[in-house]
This record gives C-alpha cells, structure tokens and sequence, in this order.
C-alpha cells in the first residue's frame, strides 16, 4: 500500500483529532451546557455506525471505493469550514453528527484498500499500519489544538482563535483530499464478502495504535467489522452467543459497565473543566496527555500480559479508575489552587489505566471464549464496549446538568467499581491460575 496514500488519510485525520475537542469547547463557547457536550460525545460514538454501515453496503454494490475515500475527506474539509458559520449548540450537534458520520462510513472502504493485493497473513499488519496512522494523526491534531491555543489565543479572542483553528482544519482536510486524488491506489478487488470471513480469524489484538492511543473511543472499524460478522453469522442460522460460556457472559456485562462508568466520566469533561476556569488551552493539554500516557505505556503493558497474563493488570487498571474518577472532583473542590496541577497527572494516570484496559481486555475475551466462537466473542466484545460509550456519554452530561459534577464523577467510579466485582467473578479461580502460570 503507499505510504504517500497513508499520509494523506493521516493528514485527513489529524484535522479530525483536533475537531474531536474543538467542536465541544466552541459549543460552550456558544452557552453548550453539560448534557449537550455529553451528547455530542454520544453522537460521535454513534452516527458512525449508520455511515459505515450504508456506504459499505454501496461500496459492496458498486464495487467502486475511491469515489467513498475523496467524498469523506473533501466532507470532512466542509463541515470544518462551516462550522464557524454556526450560532447554536444545537447545530454543532448536528455538525458534529455529520462529521463523524462521514469519518466512520469510510472505515470499511479502507479496510477494503489497504487489505488489497497482500496476502491474509499480512491483513494484521496492513490494518495495524492503518490503525497507527489514524493513531497518531489524531494525537497531531491535539498537539496542533494545544499549539494554537497557546499561541492565538493569547492575541484574538477565545472564540475567534477557535473559529480560526476551524478555518486551519479545513484547508488540511482540503489539502489531504487533493493528495488522496493522486495518489490514491488502483482500483481495489478484494470484496467485502471475503474481508468478512477472514475477519473473525485477524489477531486484532495487533492492529495498532489507532484505538490505543484515544483515551475513551473504540474505532469504528472494528465495530462495523463485529456487528456485520454477528448479523451474518446468525442469518446463517448460526447464534455464537448462545455458545458463551457464564465466565465470558459475565465478563461481557462487565466490560458493558466499565464502558459506561468511561463515558459518564468523560462526557461532561470539557465543561466540567471550562467551567473550573481552565483555558481552551489547558483542556487541549489534560486530553493530550490523557493519549500520551496511554501510548507511551502501550507497548510495554503488551510485554507484561506476555509474561503474567492480563487479568491481574486489568483489575489493578480498572482499581485505579474507581479512585481516579471520583478524585478529579475531591481535588476540585477542596484544593481549588493545585487543581491544574492535579489534574496534569490524574489525566495521565487515566490515560495509562486505559493503555492497561486497552490491550488486556481482547487478550482476556480471547482466553475466556472457546475456539470456534472466539472471533465472535471480539466482535460482541467491540459492539458492547461501543454502545456502552454512547450511552454513557449522554447520561453523563444529563447526570452532570441535574445532580453536579462530584456526584457525576463519582457515580462514574461507582459503576467501574461494579464492573470490577463482576469481573473478578467472572475470571474466578481460572483468571488466578492464569496469572499464576502465564
């Protein structure tokens, strides 16, 4: 696959990385409240779902691809360049829903291209190439979010550096799409149907920083990617859930908890900091560094699961949530002063648990899931921790609106605690001989 093609959807991306927080912290710009960032939060985790959906079914009946890849950016690049043209929160709710519905719907088209003439024992490698790509043009993106802010900000008003940066966005996404027309690969073949049955057999485990490196999302490829794999898989008469076995299935609910107790978290958090008197400039650096602590601690969280197994990492990971969580509040309001400070290492601590939870999750769905319905256990596994962001994103602003944020936040460390107690259920004596023996 080219590597000047990459450039060009990462550059794509990179403009999607910083919009993911600009566009809520203009609405509160524009009077957005808690619960309207949390569900702005929500439909990002959602209106992508729909898009990949449509346009891989269209691509799969057109058997054509580039038209889908040039439309997502030059999109991209479109609704950036109107936004600033905005005057509600309630239409950069529906910009934003636009954005990502676009964003998404190319996830299965690329899977598709960058699969295209490599053998399937190189699919990891190619998706994980991808992935990282995606990965760290979005964490380019906040560095150029924090970079601005510092620098604009300090001469323009905060709204008008904000309308700017959108400005800036647009123009990358315009240029990443007149690079994407040159050099965009020949005209792919390999079809959808076939990228499905392979699918379930792909290490994901190894695909990359695309996912590990954002602090609460799951990408939407690999949602696309279950969902359609469990829909076929039961039209086919064939129901791999009722195959899960009490210790997967508890372990399924679990991870549906503690996605949740994430999104409750993370929902409100761009007013919940704008509202304690953080800069646009500050939440852009509390967000980087959430995705710095996660990436730096990526690779060698993988080589402690090689070597103790992952059960143990994702209860202490999980642990520390239930305490980080309710924290950011307690700091909040009885050491207002250290606050900024607090916060600094509390996000990045965050971001590590998620490293931890990130690589340990697949690895523990792959040992609690019976051969024959493993690919399936990933794919369920991915739809419920997706879902479970965005409802939780939602019900995080609403919380937040009506009982405060210490209660939010709180709650949030409560629902993961939750999730902890069923978890350690669900690995039982098992998970502990594992740890043991690994």
């Amino acid at each position: 696959m080219s590597e000047r093609w990459l450039l060009a959807w990462g550059t794509g991306y990179a403009a999607v990385g910083a919009a993911s927080l600009l566009i809520p912290l203009y609405a509160i710009e524009l009077g957005a409240g808690a619960f309207l960032v949390g569900a702005m939060a929500s439909t990002a985790a959602f209106a992508g779902v729909p898009g990949a959906i449509l346009w891989g079914r269209l691509a799969a009946k057109t058997r054509r691809r580039r038209p889908f890849i040039l439309v997502a950016l030059a999109s991209v690049a479109g609704v950036l360049g109107v936004i600033p043209l905005l005057g509600s929160p309630w239409t950069l709710l529906v910009a934003n829903a636009a954005l990502w519905f676009v964003v998404s719907a190319a996830a299965p088209v690329l899977n598709l291209i960058v699969v295209e003439g490599a053998a399937t024992a190189d699919w990891d490698v190619r998706i994980g190439r991808l992935n990282a790509v995606q990965g760290y043009g979005w964490v380019a993106g906040l560095v150029l979010g924090t970079v601005w802010t510092a620098t604009v900000a300090r001469m323009v008003p905060a709204a008008t550096a904000q309308e700017l940066l959108f400005l800036v966005l647009a123009a990358m996404s315009a240029a990443a799409t007149l690079a994407a027309v040159r050099w965009y690969p020949e005209r792919p073949t390999t079809s959808p149907e076939r990228f499905a049955r392979v699918f379930h057999r792909l290490n994901r485990p190894d695909w990359g920083a695309g996912r590990y490196l954002r602090a609460t999302p799951y990408g939407t490829t690999r949602l696309y990617w279950g969902i359609r794999e469990w829909v076929d898989a039961r039209r086919r008469g064939r129901h791999p859930g009722g195959s899960f076995d009490a210790p997967l299935r508890r372990y399924l609910i679990a991870v549906a908890l503690f996605s949740v107790g994430f999104a409750v978290f993370w929902g409100p958090m761009p007013v919940y900091l704008t509202e304690s008197g953080a800069s646009t400039g500050t939440v852009f650096v509390l967000f980087l560094l959430a995705n710095a602590g996660s990436a730096v601690c990526y690779s060698p969280v993988g080589r402690i699961v090689g070597q103790r197994g992952p059960y143990a990492l994702q209860a202490v990971a999980l642990g520390g949530r239930t305490l980080l969580f309710p924290g950011v509040a307690i700091v909040g309001i009885a050491a207002p002063a250290i606050a900024p400070y607090a916060n600094a290492v509390g996000f990045t601590l965050i971001g590590v648990t998620w490293a931890l939870i990130a690589v340990t999750a697949t690895g523990i769905v792959t040992r609690l899931a019976a051969e024959p319905v493993r690919g399936y256990a990933l794919g369920a596994y991915t739809a419920i921790a997706g879902i479970g962001t965005g409802l939780g994103s939602v019900l995080g602003g609403g919380v937040a609106e009506v009982a405060g944020y210490p209660a939010t936040f709180a709650g949030a460390g409560l629902v993961v605690l939750a999730a902890l107690g069923l978890f350690q259920r669900s690995i039982g004596f098992d998970g502990a001989r594992s740890n043991a023996t690994a």
